[in-house]
């Protein structure tokens, strides 16, 4: 028996070290299935050299797409008020919509017509609201789907269900599957970023987690509320040790974590550790230059805004230039879109703080030769009735001019990254309240964005708890009507 990774100071073995040592090394396959290994994988596609876990990767096919920046609308936005016009409402208005079981599915009121107004955008017509008229600008870039689909009216799990494609259970989200399937161009910064101003969204960190896959794929969070690179990043420098002082300092403690691995295999929140701490050390070098919006233009910072949205969605820009695999940009997260009152005020407040920094975006992307690289994806968990919610509903303050949950319909658009721009896919009934036409539920989006990076979403697929699990379960297919 090799003496090999023996304690030093004890000459009894551990039961752990016994069976790690003993048995044909049955222990130690537990540890290279949670290192990503395929040796316990029945698709072994994805192979991950468990020293740089987050190595560039090649994907299945040749992909459209190498980043996503994912604008989350965080608590629903009125699909019939942004990208889903509804006229025949406006025939109802005041009136009960003509739905037998609408009142029982929703306790809801009379038909609400938008108090905004659409118009026909770019040389495609795509109808857009007057809330935003900077996204306006760049409609033929746009592949609005107004015939997306949920499980549930309840924020919780349709946040899950958006962004890790499981409503109930841990699962690892999106960001997490495509830095585990792509690992990222740039080593010196992470590649999943969350950026939400002002704290956490319902769900917190589950939004972004890795769950079952190696923490080193789960997303960073950054709140942008702050302007400052040392409050935007804690501990992102040192100020008593300069690089090398502290490269010493990290490869000794590394020694340490690995000896303590050795012995202990299968500890996915040690392996994470020790990648967390190589990374904290890189960071140093590029996280300074990437998060200094100064070194940007004046013009391009006017472009985009002054204002908490404008500075986090032009650092969105800056990092997929970087090499960063996907970044999501929360808005509303204090005050979100979750209008079940006063939904013209606050709709009209929250699109003006968004609009023109995103239609930047997609210009500047376009400018730079990015967007067609870049998929962005824009939308909530969910979008709203077409009718008022009844003050005994519970969540609004009395006032019969807000809109409730409605998972049966609503609308997201993509952008760049191998879409089809300036068309609608589609469609809501004539009030907007369920997706009757063409119908895309979650899984589905889930599926052709996979597809647009270069996966075959049945097989981006990792071993756990004796099952391969994916981001679409056991669902989903790809949309090539949505694809160029």
């Amino acid at each position: 028996m090799s003496s090999a990774g023996h304690s030093r100071n004890s000459e009894l073995l551990s039961r752990r070290e016994l069976l790690a040592r003993s048995g044909m090394g049955m222990a130690s396959l537990g540890l290279s299935a949670l290192l990503g290994s395929p040796l316990l994988s029945k698709s072994p596609e994805v192979k991950v050299d468990p020293t740089r876990p987050l190595a560039p990767r090649l994907p299945h096919f040749k992909p459209r797409a190498k980043h996503v920046i994912h604008l989350f609308m965080n608590g629903g936005p009125s699909h019939v008020d942004t990208f889903d016009p509804k006229p025949k409402l406006k025939q109802y208005a005041g009136k009960l919509l003509p739905f037998k079981n609408l009142r029982t599915e929703r306790r809801t009121g009379a038909a609400f017509p938008s108090p905004f107004e659409f118009k026909n955008r770019g040389r495609s017509g795509i109808e857009i609201s007057e809330l935003f008229p900077h996204v306006a600008q760049s409609a033929d870039e746009l592949c609005v789907v107004r015939s997306m689909h949920a499980d549930v009216p309840n924020h919780e799990p349709s946040l899950l269900l958006m962004n890790c494609g499981e409503a109930r259970l841990i699962r690892p989200s999106f960001g997490s599957w495509l830095t585990y399937g792509l690992g990222t161009e740039n080593q010196n910064l992470p590649g999943f970023i969350a950026m939400c101003p002002g704290g956490y969204p319902i769900q917190e960190t589950q939004n972004w987690q890795s769950a079952f896959l190696p923490g080193v794929y789960q997303g960073t969070y950054l709140n942008t509320h702050h302007r400052n690179v040392e409050k935007l990043i804690e501990n992102v420098r040192n100020s008593r040790l300069d690089l090398a002082q502290q490269r010493k300092q990290v490869d000794l403690v590394q020694t340490f974590n690995k000896e303590h691995i050795e012995k202990r295999p299968g500890d996915p929140k040690l392996e994470a550790r020790i990648q967390s701490l190589e990374l904290a050390y890189r960071m140093q070098i590029e996280a300074s230059d990437a998060f200094d919006l100064n070194q940007e233009p004046k013009y391009i910072r006017e472009m985009y805004g002054d204002t908490v949205q404008g500075r986090q969605i032009l650092l969105a820009r800056r990092l997929v230039e970087r090499g960063v695999r996907f970044v999501q940009v929360w808005h509303g997260a204090g005050q979100p879109w979750d209008n079940h009152d006063d939904i013209e005020v606050n709709h009209r407040r929250l699109a003006k703080e968004c609009d023109q920094a995103i239609g930047s975006l997609l210009k500047d992307l376009k400018d730079r030769g990015l967007l067609d690289e870049t998929l962005v994806l824009w939308g909530g968990e969910f979008g709203r009735t077409p009718t008022v919610e009844l003050p005994q509903a519970g969540a609004n303050q009395g006032k019969i001019n807000g809109r409730d949950h409605n998972h049966h319909g609503f609308t997201v658009w993509m952008a760049g990254g191998g879409v089809k721009g300036g068309i609608t896919y589609g469609a809501t009934d004539e009030f907007g309240f369920r997706a009757v036409e063409d119908r895309v539920h979650v899984h589905d989006l889930h599926a052709t964005m996979l597809h647009l990076l270069g996966f075959d979403h049945e097989r981006l697929t990792y071993h756990h708890a004796g099952r391969d699990f994916r981001l679409t379960d056991v669902y989903g297919q790809v949309i090539p009507e949505l694809i160029a």
